[in-house]
Formats: C-alpha cells, structure tokens, sequence
C-alpha cells in the first residue's frame, strides 16, 4: 500500500521547506521530497573542491524577510547573516574607483568624487525607494487578484490596492505606478549625473534578468532586489555564514522540528492526478505516496508540463504555461583562490575593504547595453557584466587557511545559441572571463587554483531551472503579480485541485524569499480547512 500523507512537498528548495515548516506547524502530516542528495535547491553549499565549502549557485541573502526569519526562529538553527561592509566596488578602467559603504555619509563622500550634484542628490534618492520599498512590502504577503476569472473577491482587492496608492505622497505614487515599464536607465537618469554611478546602480536592474539596463521593466527588478534588508538595512546583501546551504538547513531544520520529514535523492516523476484532483506523486524508483495536498516547488513549465503532463491540463492553460517565457542569460563560475586580487584601482593583495564588496566589472551603461545586445542574438557577451563577491573575506571557515572562494555570476550567457553548445563552449568563455578580471586585477590568473562551471544549461540540469531560469520565469511586468504564474492562477492554486504552486514562478517572483512558500502554504492551509480539496 503506498504511504498517506496530508502534504506532500515537491523540491526542498528554500520555498519548498517554508511551505513545509509552515503546514506542520499548522498539525499536518508533510513529506519533502528532493531529487539531489542535499536540501536546498539552487541555495546550498558543496564542496566542489576539496576543502572549500562552495555556495555554488545562488551566493547573497537579502530578500528573505525579517518576519519570517522570526517566525521560523532561524538563528536558533544556525541561521547568521555577515552585512556587507563596504557593499559595492567598481573598479574603472582609467585607475579610478567607487565604493558604497553602509554609512551614507561615506558613500556620499565617494559619489561626490565623481559628482557632487549626485552626492546631494543620493540621500533623497535612497528615501525615495525606501518609500517604494515599503509600500511593495504589502504586496509581497497577499495573493494577487485574478484578472481573469475575476470574483467579488478579487475586485475587492483591486480596490484596496488602488486606496494604497491614493496614501501614497504623489511623486512616489508616478514613480510606482512608472517603473514597472520603465528600463533602469531611465529610472535612474532623473537621478544622477554620473555614468559611473549610474551603471553602479544599475546592475539591480539587469542581474538575472532577460535585459539591459535601457529595456522596459528593468527598473522594476532594481526595486525587486533592494526590497530586501539584513539587520534592518534596507537594500544590504550580505554572506551566510557557513554558505547559502547554512540558510536552507536552519529552514529544514524547523520544518523538522514542526514535524515535518525531509527525503532526499527522492525524484519525482509525476505528479498523480485522478479526477482532475492531485492525489500524491509517482518516484523515479516506481514508489507511489499520497496525499491530500502537493505543493510544487519546481518551476511552472516543470511542473504543468512534465510533471502532471499535458494530458491532464486545458488545452488553452497548458498554451500560456508554454508561453511562459524562461530562457535564461546567467551563468555562475566558482574559484578556488590562492589569495585576494590586487585590482590596479585598490592596489594591494592584504584584506582589504574593497575586497568585502560586492565588485562589479562594468564601466558604463553602454558596455552592459552592448553585452545584452549580443546575448538577445544567442551569442554570449564578449564582455559580460561580471559580480563577483568574496565570501571569505567574511567567513574564512569556508576554504583552506590563506585561501579564498570567489563567485562570480555573470550576464549575459544566453541558454539558446545561435551556434554551438555550451558544453563544448563554457570553458573557452570561462577563460574569457579570466582574462577580463585580469585587465582590472593584473596577475590574477595566477591564483586560481581551480574552477567550477555552471552554464545555463547546468543551471537546468543540476538544478532543475527550465532554461537556466534563475527566476523560474521572467521578472517582467507581464509575467509578475497578477499575471504570475498565468493569468487567472495567480493565487497559487492550480486547475489541478489539490495542487499548489509554491517555488519563485509564483508571485512575487525570485530570489532567496521564502515568501512564495509561506503564501502557498497559507492558501493550501485554508482550502484544507475550509474542506475545498
């Protein structure tokens, strides 16, 4: 007979222990199960090289919110965020350079270096999001209203976002209702003056998305990725301490201590539906487990087209799921380092601040609006934006005495080529890269010691992320909010009853959130209770 379970949870990814940490603490039976031999998802730590403990693909926290890191009581669990102090460097090619600190007044100093309109102009421009920020902070814990498929409901909540936006004062509420179509660029132009920190400013906008910094929606993503905070400094990333995976373990650890079980190197296969309803899961090995409830943390074309299959789907809801668009431009390379760079703008290979930054490798909103030209064609950026970041300059437990990891996630590798494959292509581009840091750091190819490589095609194929999508979708204003993952299923119900959408191709979108599992979750909580399976 197979195993019974009230809820069964597809991916322990960190939207997928969320959703299950809160189901158990809500009494329900749940079981997660993930295909790799670790937890985590795309947000864990490995050992890629001996003795360096790797966040291999996603690499800073922000995003997830303070409530939740409360709720869970994550640092009972290990749970330890390293703000980043000073947060960016751009190092330029004519030697100069410029670092944002988390003090303001810093980071004035440094942006009156290259404009002192822009260093009066900054504080007013950082109130500004944060006004932006806060009012988006609702936003992030309700499900969206269906525009199509509309209920009472659902124009009742239209109606309680437009009375939000009447609150807010006028220029933020243009500014909002803007730059969801605006391209960062453009957001950014009324700002400031200076291309150096504008294009500083501007990576927010492009990082992981299907864009340049002067393509529309882009200036929506910036927001997206300064909404998040760490120690209650909004817009601040910082290192997990013992790696990304650190973060996902403190999650299962209290879905585990609800109640919750964890199974991994346990692959779904199909979702078994019956009736039009989710019944429980088929495993690659042939097990059967049921339930009452499946939460699907893999991505929407994952998980409509392959796992529950197109037989079991309306034609014209299985057409907008394939319409999803999810192509990814990203590609992550991990390095074993023998010391710090010594960048010709910071000389110097001893720790030092620059080094604790997030170091952006882009001189100017051209260069970046060159490389998605490329990439938009299939071919991958001949000069890429590059950010690269350091986590042993804040916590040297994760590699070897004197030696360093460096991260570098770059834009734009477009998953579709025009010509090749990148199998036999990422490592001529991946040397590529090298040569680019070397430009800005001369002799850093001498300390790399060895190298991990993921294409977008290995992001898709070791992480599941159709595409390589680091989003599970787009992050542009026809596939966010209401429209998230389709329209008319925005409120993470499926047509397949029972079945739930949980992972980051549900509103509000990507990143390390957790906010999609917790609103999944509350939404399966309250079908369960209100007997609506």
């Amino acid at each position: 007979m197979p195993e019974h379970w009230d809820a069964l949870i597809v991916g322990a990814g960190h939207n997928g222990l969320v959703a299950a940490a809160y189901l158990a603490r809500a009494g329900l039976r749940v079981l997660v199960l993930e295909r790799r031999s670790r937890v985590g998802g795309a947000s864990t730590t490995e050992e890629v090289f001996p003795g360096f403990r790797v966040s291999t693909a996603a690499y800073l926290c922000s995003l997830l919110p303070e409530r939740l890191i409360r709720d869970l009581d994550l640092p009972r669990y290990g749970y330890y965020v390293y703000a980043k102090d000073p947060a960016f460097f751009t190092p330029f090619p004519d030697g100069r350079c410029l670092l944002f600190w988390q003090d303001q007044k810093r980071t004035c100093e440094e942006i009156a270096r290259f404009s002192r309109r822009d260093a009066e102009a900054y504080p007013a421009y950082e109130a500004h999001l944060e006004r932006l920020a806060q009012w988006m902070d609702r936003l992030l814990w309700q499900p969206p209203p269906n525009l199509a498929r509309m209920s009472a409901r659902d124009v009742w909540a239209l109606g309680g976002l437009g009375w939000g936006l009447l609150r807010l004062e006028e220029r933020a509420r243009v500014s909002l209702l803007k730059l969801f179509a605006q391209s960062v660029a453009d957001f950014l132009e009324p700002w400031f003056e200076s291309e150096e920190v504008k294009v500083t400013l501007a990576t927010d906008g492009v990082i992981g998305t299907a864009g340049g910094p002067r393509t529309p929606g882009t200036a929506y993503v910036l927001l997206h990725h300064v909404m998040g905070k760490v120690n209650g400094h909004r817009g601040l990333w910082g290192f997990v301490r013992g790696g990304m995976g650190a973060l996902s373990e403190a999650i299962a650890a209290a879905a585990r201590a609800a109640g919750a079980s964890i199974r991994t190197d346990a692959e779904v296969e199909r979702i078994l539906v019956r009736d039009g309803r989710a019944v429980g899961v088929v495993l690659a090995t042939g097990e059967e487990i049921r339930a009452r409830l499946v939460l699907s943390n893999a991505d929407p074309k994952r998980t409509f087209l392959r796992l529950v299959g197109e037989a079991e789907l309306d034609p014209e809801f299985a057409h907008q799921v394939k319409a999803i668009r999810m192509s990814g431009y990203s590609m992550k390379i991990n390095l074993a380092l023998d010391g710090l760079p010594n960048f010709k703008a910071r000389p110097g290979m001893h720790l030092m601040p620059h080094h604790k930054t997030t170091i952006h490798i882009c001189p100017d909103l051209d260069y970046v609006e060159r490389a998605w030209e490329e990439a938009k064609h299939g071919h991958p950026s001949s000069s890429p934006l590059l950010e690269i970041t350091i986590p042993t300059t804040y916590d040297d437990s994760l590699a070897p005495s004197g030696k360093h990891i460096m991260g570098i996630f770059l834009q734009y590798a477009p998953y579709r080529l025009r010509e090749g494959d990148w199998r036999a292509l990422k490592d001529a581009y991946a040397d590529r890269v090298m040569d680019i840091i070397e430009e800005y750091a001369p002799g850093f190819k001498n300390l790399v010691l060895d190298r991990h490589i993921l294409s977008p095609l290995d992001l898709e194929e070791e992480f599941a992320l159709t595409g390589g999508n680091i989003f599970h979708g787009d992050m542009s204003v026809d596939q966010l909010f209401s429209f998230r993952p389709v329209p008319g299923w925005a409120r993470y119900r499926t047509p397949i009853r029972g079945l739930y959408l949980c992972g980051a191709g549900a509103h509000p979108g990507g990143g390390v959130m957790g906010v999609p599992g917790y609103n999944a979750a509350r939404q399966a909580l309250r079908d369960w209770r209100w007997r609506r399976l």
